[in-house]
Order: structure tokens, then C-alpha cells, then sequence
């Protein structure tokens, strides 16, 4: 046991050593580079799994069944994991954040793209397409203008469809069309249960919901468009690629900046805010995020785990293997090796907030469930991950310090600042 103690010490002084050899060799430059080589990475796993989605898609269009129905929600579930990692590249990478409504725009009105039951109402003060239907309807009328969608394409999705009349609830591109499609309408409210779209729905044999040849068209077209959207994105972000030139044109501290910004933001307005404390407060199921697959737990989660990333240096890819290097946190240590601890146990207690959020949802309730008003478990465990967002984006303004970055904004949220303006 002695000699066993003796090599673990010796080991330990042996990690110490290397460790202290290694930050000598992380620079702003060299940490800056690996975030961009990370965002290489994560947008290539996002391109795998959403070309998996694909032929999942394309095999439940020609056998259309319970069993490639399953298989294409699999892939599709699958193809969130990756994707929701990256979202940390937003808000401090102009390219990303301009580009992020074309696959992964929220919340949606459905009635734009097939059949709603009739509990969704027939028509919206502020949308003029709530139920425009586009798969039942070759012709529709934007902005006065006629718009033939006899044939439905990648290129009329984006191009004619996605925010159709300037309206930002007209989503008819990316992951959470494609949900739609999968599943359907989640008619359960905040009670148990997803969408219940049948396979029939595909089948030109035994065809239910009407137009199944122009529903086939839909999903093929927005898969092959999300497909393609994702080559865009992977392809910035390589050697080269605008997303990383840009980066490498804002020099170290620019840099340093749009990680900071983007862990900063999606930690607090967008996730703590937007996606999770609105639907609290509201106790709304049509505020959570994957609305029509009961996944949102999962997105949360997986949001969490890329802001992690961003600090920790070190991404676990799609295919199994690690992707390590020059870590934010090995950076701020330098500076402060007290807001490094602090942080770096902050985004630890999140992550473990949001995996008690999705224990109870894989067995207990689903998202929707927990946020319904009255539900005072459910709220409380939301709650909780909602209170690590927000300390763990105070450690962040402390590194940004630290740092000696000067100001940067983070976003905030009228959910968190001013809840009282969300029910006005």
C-alpha cells in the first residue's frame, strides 16, 4: 500500500508538472484556435447525424410503418445532441447567429406548413398564415402576392416560406419543422404524452390527413434543405471558412470576447430566459423548446453541456473520441485561479441540475408537465436549473474581469429582469 502511495504521489507531481508545462503553452491564440477547431467539430457532428436523419427519412418514404416512423424520430432525437452543443457559437459569431433561424427557429405556427386540429383555431392577429396549410394548398396568397407551391422544394421553403410575410412565428425550416412532421401536434397540453403523428400520414396506399404525396414532398424537402444548411455552417468553420476567418480577424482579445459572450448570453437571456423561465412563468407547454417530441430536457441539457464546453476545452464527439486543448479555463487560472474554481463549479452544479431535470423526465413527467403552474415539484426542479444558468453567468462576468476584457453584453431577458412585462 505504501509503494501504491507512492507511485500515486509521484504521479500526481508528474500531472502537476505537465500541467504546469501545459499553461505555460495556453495562450489567448492558442485558446481562441481550439474554440474555433471545437465549432469544426461540433457542426461536423451536427452534419453526421442530420445526414443519419436524412436516409432515416428516406427510408420511412419508402416503407412507410410504425417502425420507420420510430427509426426516423430516433435519428432526429439523435441529431439534437451535437446541434444543441454548438448553440454556445451564437450570439458572439455574427455568421452563426444570423444563420440560426434557418434550423433551429422557435416557437412555430404549425397550421403554416399541414392540418392542426381544431383546438389550434382557425386564425391569429398576428399571423395572417396561421393556417395556411401549405401541404393541403398549391397556391397561397403572401403579402397579396399569389405564390404557387405546386412543387414543394428546398429552395420555396427558404426562400418563399421560412418567415413567410416578414412573420418570425412562420417557421417552415429546420429541426423543429421537421419535429412537426415527425410527430405532430403534442394536443396533450401539460399533460402526459408527445405528438401521435401516424406513419399513414406518408403512406400513398392507405393515405390519412389528406395530401400525403405533398406531405412526403415537405419532409423530404426540409430534411435535404436542413442537410444542406448544416454543409453551409461546417464548412465555415473549416481552415479557411468565413465563421473562422472572422474569428482569427478579431485577434486573441475579439476572440476571448465571443466566447465569453456567447456562454455569457445563451447561459442567461436565451436559456435561463427565454426558453425555460417564460414557459414557467406562464405554465404554457407551447413555450418549451422540442414541443412536439417531449425532448426538451434533453435540448436544455445539451445547451448546458456546450457552455461547458466552451470553458472546459474538451468536447466529447459524436463518434466517441474526445477533442481536447487550450482551455478558457486553463486561461483564466492563470489570472485567477479562484474565478477558474469557481466557474468551472458553477457550470459543474448546472449540469447536474439539468440531469436531475431530465432523471424526473425519463421518469416521473415530461418537460411540459414539470412547468404547469400548480405543480410544485416540477417547477422546483426547473427552478433549479434555471438558478445554476443564472449564478454560473455571474462566475462568467467575473472571468470577463479577470480577463480585463472590458464591457461585454450579455443578453438578458424580461422573463428573468422584468417578469412582471410578461404579463402585460
Amino acid at each position: 500500500m505504501k509503494h501504491l502511495a507512492k507511485l500515486i504521489g509521484l504521479g500526481l507531481l508528474a500531472s502537476a508538472a505537465l500541467t504546469a508545462v501545459s499553461r505555460a503553452d495556453v495562450t489567448p491564440e492558442a485558446v481562441v484556435a481550439h474554440y474555433a477547431d471545437i465549432a469544426e467539430a461540433k457542426y461536423a457532428d451536427s452534419l453526421t447525424t442530420a445526414t443519419a436523419l436524412d436516409a432515416a427519412i428516406d427510408a420511412l418514404l419508402a416503407a412507410p410503418g410504425e417502425e420507420t416512423l420510430k427509426a426516423a424520430r430516433t435519428a432526429w432525437l439523435a441529431a439534437r445532441v451535437p446541434y444543441q452543443q454548438s448553440e454556445v457559437y451564437r450570439f458572439g459569431n455574427a455568421i452563426v447567429d444570423d444563420w440560426e433561424g434557418r434550423v433551429n427557429a422557435w416557437p412555430l405556427d404549425e397550421g403554416l406548413i399541414d392540418y392542426v386540429d381544431p383546438s389550434y383555431g382557425t386564425e391569429s392577429d398576428e399571423n395572417v398564415l396561421f393556417t395556411a396549410n401549405v401541404i393541403a394548398n398549391p397556391k397561397i396568397e403572401i403579402n397579396g402576392a399569389m405564390i404557387d407551391a405546386g412543387k414543394i422544394t428546398p429552395e420555396l421553403i427558404a426562400g418563399t416560406l421560412q418567415e413567410a410575410g416578414g412573420i418570425e412565428a412562420n417557421v417552415a425550416s429546420g429541426y423543429h419543422a421537421i419535429e412537426f412532421l415527425l410527430w405532430g401536434q403534442d394536443l396533450n397540453g401539460n399533460g402526459p404524452g408527445a405528438g401521435a403523428r401516424p406513419a399513414t400520414d406518408y403512406s400513398l396506399e392507405n393515405c390519412t390527413g389528406g395530401n400525403c404525396d405533398r406531405r412526403r414532398d415537405y419532409l423530404a424537402a426540409a430534411s435535404d434543405l436542413l442537410v444542406a444548411d448544416l454543409q453551409e455552417m461546417a464548412a465555415n468553420w473549416k481552415a479557411g471558412g468565413a465563421a473562422r476567418a472572422a474569428l482569427e480577424e478579431a485577434g486573441a482579445a475579439g476572440g476571448l470576447r465571443a466566447m465569453l459572450t456567447g456562454m455569457g448570453s445563451l447561459s442567461y437571456g436565451e436559456l435561463a430566459g427565454e426558453r425555460m423561465k417564460l414557459g414557467l412563468l406562464l405554465g404554457d407547454p407551447e413555450e418549451e423548446h422540442d414541443c412536439f417530441s417531449d425532448n426538451t430536457h434533453n435540448s436544455h441539457r445539451y445547451n448546458a453541456v456546450g457552455i461547458r464546453t466552451a470553458f472546459s476545452g474538451s468536447y466529447s464527439r459524436a463518434d466517441g473520441t474526445e477533442l481536447t486543448g487550450p482551455s478558457l479555463a486553463e486561461l483564466v487560472s492563470q489570472k485567477d485561479p479562484a474565478i477558474a474554481g469557481e466557474l468551472s463549479a458553477d457550470l459543474d452544479a448546472t449540469i447536474t441540475a439539468m440531469e436531475a431535470m431530465v432523471a424526473r423526465a425519463e421518469t416521473v413527467e415530461a418537460y411540459d408537465q414539470m412547468i404547469a403552474t400548480g405543480n410544485a415539484e416540477g417547477n422546483a426542479t426547473v427552478q433549479a436549473a434555471i438558478d445554476g444558468l443564472i449564478k454560473q453567468t455571474r462566475s462568467i462576468e467575473r472571468a470577463i474581469a479577470a480577463l480585463d476584457l472590458g464591457a461585454i453584453e450579455i443578453e438578458g431577458s424580461d422573463s428573468l429582469d422584468s417578469p412582471e412585462a410578461v404579463f402585460q
